[in-house]
Formats: C-alpha cells, sequence, structure tokens
C-alpha cells in the first residue's frame, strides 16, 4: 500500500475506469510535474518510449524535462479497456517544439494500480508526426462532452 489513497480504487468497473482516465487527462493537460507525479507510487516503474523510469522522483524531473521542450502541450485520454486494477488507455497529444515545428504524438499506455488507486506502473508506446498549425485539432484541455479525437 501506498503514501497516499487516490481514488478511484480499484477494482474498477467502467465508469471507475473512466473517471481515472478522465482525471489522468486533466492532470498532464496542468504541464504541472510535480502534481502529476503524485499520481505514481514513489517506486513506480515506468517505459516511456525508449526510456526506462524508475521512482516518483524520476518521473517528476522526467516530466520536467518534457514540458520544457513540448510547449503548448494538449493531451487526450481515452479509455480502450480495463480489468482488475488495470486501464490500457489510447492517446493523443498536440505540441510543437523551439523552432516552432507542430508534431502530434499518439499511442497507447498500459496502467497497473496498487490498491490505494495510486499508479505502480505505466507503459507507453508513443508515435510523433510532424504536423502544420494549420492541421492542429487539440487547443487546451477537453471541453465538456468532447469525444476522443479518434
Amino acid at each position: 500500500m501506498s503514501d497516499a489513497a487516490r481514488p478511484p480504487l480499484p477494482p474498477f468497473t467502467e465508469e471507475t475506469a473512466r473517471a481515472k482516465v478522465q482525471a489522468a487527462e486533466d492532470a498532464w493537460n496542468t504541464r504541472d510535474p510535480h502534481r502529476v507525479a503524485q499520481a505514481y507510487t514513489p517506486d513506480s516503474v515506468w517505459r516511456n518510449r525508449d526510456l526506462f523510469i524508475d521512482g516518483r522522483a524520476g518521473i517528476e524531473a522526467f516530466l520536467a524535462r518534457k514540458w520544457e521542450r513540448e510547449l503548448e502541450y494538449a493531451l487526450r485520454k481515452d479509455l480502450w479497456s480495463f480489468t482488475g486494477n488495470r486501464i490500457a488507455v489510447r492517446f493523443r497529444y498536440e505540441w510543437h517544439d523551439a523552432s516552432g515545428q507542430w508534431w502530434r504524438s499518439h499511442g497507447n499506455e498500459l496502467w497497473e494500480f496498487d490498491p490505494s488507486g495510486l499508479m505502480s506502473r505505466r507503459e507507453a508506446s508513443i508515435n510523433d508526426l510532424a504536423i502544420t498549425e494549420a492541421d492542429r485539432t487539440l487547443y487546451g484541455p477537453r471541453a465538456a462532452g468532447e469525444p476522443y479525437p479518434g
């Protein structure tokens, strides 16, 4: 068990899995590394693309570097499936780099939670596509009722 409960707690239902995914999307869209890192266990294990990250402190440092590089980041996550203490998510986000090149990044995540609702494992596969600013579809946090932008 981890240091603080983070509802909703496993085992997940469709309703609580969707709430967990939306809470993650909302947190990541703040681009606040400390806030986001609090959703993970102190010893959480990540695979993010080709990086392997251990622990909340490592996650926070990674996110700080990420959002220094990925400017005007806007993210959408969508529940793919769930069972017990695991959730699978598909996602898409858009951002631009320091040169002004816009990117659309999309992929899948596998999440595993401890009994207190903190994420103990995250596996993320992500692909990037260069886009023009005119091709953007995501602007800031999700509006109420906005569907996943398939």
